[in-house]
């Protein structure tokens, strides 16, 4: 029993190890620098070892992806617990998303698809960041007892001035848009919250 556990741990080191050469390779040379043959030199295996862990370069896009929606789950959920008031938990959490993106900027490029292709399927931690902002957004809207499709309407609203201003500082990067889209993302985040209470 002990040699499969110690197998298992062993198949799981490795597979999160080609995991995160393929995260450094990414981050050193872009998304379009990646390549099995780069992920197996970087971690001293020969590329048919990676194969046996992930079929394509896709899958591991795929398995980032998850990692990465889970990554940002979490620090949602701590930006919540921060708080009591909705409005201050949604406010948090924009802030929390827009940090994220500029923390991790290839992760959200690769999970929002900004300048890269993406990969083509959903996977189902994507809907994580999804279920708590709009879980938000409904007890801030409470009073006016919204239906699912207004409070869907109100993150989308929220997601695309935001996702907007995040794009627009990651493909042209500048000091000065960075000072003025802070200030920007404060006052269309207050904006918004205001208009749906």
């Amino acid at each position: 029993m002990a040699s499969k556990d110690r197998i298992l741990r062993q198949k799981e080191e490795t597979r999160n190890n080609i995991l995160g050469a393929a995260y450094d390779i990414v981050k050193e040379e872009g998304w379009n620098g990646l390549s099995m043959r780069k992920i197996a030199d970087r971690i001293e295996y020969t590329a048919p070892i990676i194969y046996e862990y992930f079929s394509n370069k896709e899958a591991i896009l795929e398995e980032l992806t998850g990692k990465g929606f889970i990554k940002l789950t979490k620090e949602l959920q701590v930006a919540i617990d921060k708080f009591e008031k909705p409005e201050d938990q949604l406010e948090a959490m924009w802030m929390t998303y827009w940090d994220f993106a500029f923390t991790n900027t290839e992760m959200y490029q690769l999970m929002f698809g900004v300048q890269m292709t993406c990969c083509a399927q959903r996977c189902s931690a994507q809907e994580g960041p999804y279920k708590l902002f709009t879980q938000v957004i409904a007890e801030v809207m409470k009073e006016s007892n919204p239906s699912q499709d207004i409070i869907k309407q109100k993150y989308f609203t929220f997601f695309s001035v935001i996702h907007g201003l995040i794009a627009i500082n990651i493909i042209n990067k500048s000091d000065i848009l960075e000072t003025i889209n802070a200030q920007i993302l404060k006052d269309a985040i207050g904006g918004i919250i205001k208009s749906i209470q």
